[in-house]
Formats: structure tokens, sequence, C-alpha cells
């Protein structure tokens, strides 16, 4: 079945493999970006290249963004299948980071998506069916030094997941969270870094580590010849492949040993999510109405 898909976040590599690899599948697709120019030029013209249909959208911004939806429903005719992929990281001592500093990475990891839901909604909403995949991360429920303010973000990200997961599956609208490991990505790269400098310096020689913790584990991942953002890309497609109403509802990609912990705690939390939603009586909530 050829899916329109919306994919947020098209110029970094998850977005970028996701979009080539969903279009090589028979798929329609318009990716988002905040420019198709500058820094994003090659990238976005490899897209188009492919296939890609490109929308110019800022996910930190509410007109951006209702106008950035409206304009792929228009290319594409429709829309059945977003990927809420825009994301930004953040390394460094969390006392270091100002509130500005977390905010600026919250205001795409979490009011970014909710800024997209609130434009496809009422479309998917309206024609009774659709698929909402979200980007979280290894370390979206569990915090490692230096990655807390990213991990905050995530952690926020799943929380909204796991509530318009309940809320829309009377509207027939499933919900799905891809769970990636750390990849050699120019994401690793381009997370923020505190801007209180002044406050780093009493952290004396730990004020070094959050940038040797980076360096060394960007070396661990790339030296595992699984560990590429590929494996993210083809996890999103069999996804989208899977037939309605039949998707996980978390799905882990990673080949450096997270994999097999993050899946035990997955499962512990569905029991516990179940028993609680059962408990409240609200259970029904869990069961995606079909049509």
């Amino acid at each position: 079945m050829k899916h329109k898909i919306l994919v947020t976040g098209a110029s970094g590599a998850f977005g970028s493999l996701a979009c080539i690899q969903l279009v090589e599948n028979g798929h329609q697709v318009v990716g988002t970006m905040r420019s198709v120019s500058g820094k994003n030029e090659r990238i976005a013209d490899e897209l188009k290249n492919c296939g890609v249909d490109l929308v110019e959208m800022d996910v930190t911004s509410e007109d951006s963004v209702i106008e950035g939806v409206n304009s792929a429903i228009d290319v594409m005719g429709g829309l059945d299948t977003v990927f809420n992929n825009a994301g930004i990281g953040a390394n460094g001592i969390l006392e270091c980071f100002t509130a500005n500093d977390i905010q600026k990475m919250f205001d795409v990891n979490v009011f970014g998506v909710q800024r997209v839901m609130r434009a496809v909604l009422p479309y998917l909403r309206q024609q009774g069916k659709g698929t909402i995949i979200h980007t979280s991360s290894c370390i979206g429920r569990v915090t490692t030094p230096f990655l807390a303010s990213y991990s905050a973000s995530k952690y926020a990200l799943e929380s909204l997941a796991e509530g318009y997961r309940a809320e829309l599956s009377g509207f027939g609208i499933e919900s799905c969270i891809v769970e990636p490991g750390g990849f050699p990505t120019g994401f690793m790269g381009g997370m923020i870094t505190p801007s209180d400098a002044e406050r780093l310096t009493q952290y004396g020689e730990m004020a070094n580590l959050p940038e040797a913790s980076l360096n060394g584990y960007v070396a661990y991942v790339e030296s595992i010849p699984e560990q590429r953002p590929e494996r993210v890309a083809e996890a999103v497609v069999n996804l989208v492949n899977i037939p309605f109403g039949e998707k996980p509802f978390r799905t882990v990609v990673d080949f450096s040993g997270l994999k097999q912990p993050i899946e035990n705690y997955n499962e512990v939390l569905s029991e516990t999510t179940k028993a609680i939603y059962t408990a409240n009586g609200v259970e029904n909530l869990l069961t995606l109405n079909r049509g």
C-alpha cells in the first residue's frame, strides 16, 4: 500500500535516509527542513533527485508548521503518516546549561512535536485513520551523565507519545516510537553545549569529561559495522509497511549492546501501563479503532 508521508527533520541522517528509503519502497514523501539552501542545499538536491518533495518548515514556529503541513497535504493530495523526526541534542554538565539553553532544545524536541501534532491531527481525525511515528532514543527513559538535558527532552516526548496513543486510539490513529541508540552522524557534532562558561570552571577537571566522553562514544559506535543510520531508516520503513493496527508501539534500533536491556525495560513498562489503565477503567484506550 502506498502511503503519503510527512517527514520532519529531513536534512539530518535519519530523516534523509528515511525519506530516500520510503520513496524507494513506493511511498510518496514530503520532507521538511528549515531551509533548502545554504548548508542544506546538497542534501536537499539529493533528496529531490531521489523523488522526495521538500517543504521549508521550522518546527519552532507555529505559523511555519501550519503552512508547511498544509503545503505537504497539497503536494501529496492527502496525508496518512507522519514521521516526527526533527530534533537536536545537548551534551555537557547539567548545572552549566542555562534555562534558555535547555529551552532551545525543548523548543525543537518537545514543543516542535506538539506544534506538528496540532497541525496534522485535525486532518487525520477527520479522515478517521493515520499513523504517527516519533524518533525518541535509547536514553529516552534512561539518563546517562552529561546527556541528562537531552534525555529530559526525550522523556517528555515519550510521555506525549504515550498520551497521544491513548487519546487518539478511538479516532483510528496509531502511534509508534523508534528508539535508536547512538549512531555516528552529524547529530553528535551538532549538540548544544552549556553557555555558562564561568560556572563550568567550578567543576575543575570534570569540565573536560563531557567532550571526552562523547568523543570516546562516537569512536566506539563507529567501530561497530552495523551501527549505521541506515538501520534506523530501515526500521522506519518496516514500521510503515507493517499493516495498520499491527505495528509495535516501541521499536529499539541498536547494535551496541543497548537493545536487549531497553527492550526488557519496554516490556515491563508495557505491562505496568496496561495494569494502570485497567485499574483506572480506561484499558479500552489501548485498543486502536481500526474502522
